[in-house]
């Protein structure tokens, strides 16, 4: 499990066929110096099992369900990700309950700068849509963040200074795609109706 609330940013070395996957090789600065092997890394949303380490470089196996359902298998060298380690069971849960599972993708649809604030909407799947809720939570690549409100094909997020400054998210362009992954208490209580109207 995860907060959402990014801990450093990491830098790709590499990504180096490994068919039917690849092998994602992370700069990962103070996290890979103390990266044990088989630790969880959340890595722009999504949850990773460390399998190699070589000083502050870490290094992550992607399946085919990885590259289909992320982000990841775009990833260049030189471009950054968010990284976060598991949440500890006495540290404080400061975002949300993020599990590193990405339901899917999204898009930046636009992106208003108010200051030193920027407010941006998402495109996402009407799936994913109807997962949200104003003031609910989402996590958009990695990132902890309140929904301000969701229309029928997009919901808004606002991000502060400090957000933009010290994650990917500020570094966004219109068109980009995203990691989301939606609230997990959403989707039980989902799951919990839709078994209630099959059973009557």
């Amino acid at each position: 499990m995860f907060t959402g609330l990014v801990e450093s940013l990491g830098t790709v070395v590499a990504l180096i066929p490994e068919p039917p996957g690849v092998r994602l090789v992370v700069a990962a600065g103070e996290i890979g110096r103390g990266a044990a092997l088989g630790e969880s890394i959340c890595t722009s949303g999504c949850c990773l099992s460390v399998v190699r380490v070589d000083g502050e470089k870490v290094e992550f196996q992607l399946g085919p369900e990885t590259l289909s359902r992320t982000t990841l298998g775009r990833l260049t060298a030189g471009d950054v990700v968010n990284l976060e380690r598991s949440l500890e069971a006495t540290a404080r849960l400061g975002g949300h309950i993020v599990t590193g599972h990405v339901d899917g993708l999204g898009s930046l649809a636009s992106r208003v700068e108010e200051g030193d604030w920027v407010t941006c909407r998402f495109a996402a799947p009407p799936t994913l849509l109807g997962q949200m809720a104003g003031k609910g939570s989402v996590a958009i690549d990695g990132v902890s963040l309140t929904v301000v409100d969701v229309d029928a094909a997009t919901f808004g997020v606002a991000l502060i200074p400090h957000t933009l400054d010290h994650t990917t998210l500020g570094r966004l362009a219109e068109g980009d795609a995203v990691n989301l992954e939606t609230d997990l208490v959403f989707k039980y209580v989902a799951r919990w109706l839709e078994a209630r109207a099959v059973g009557g």
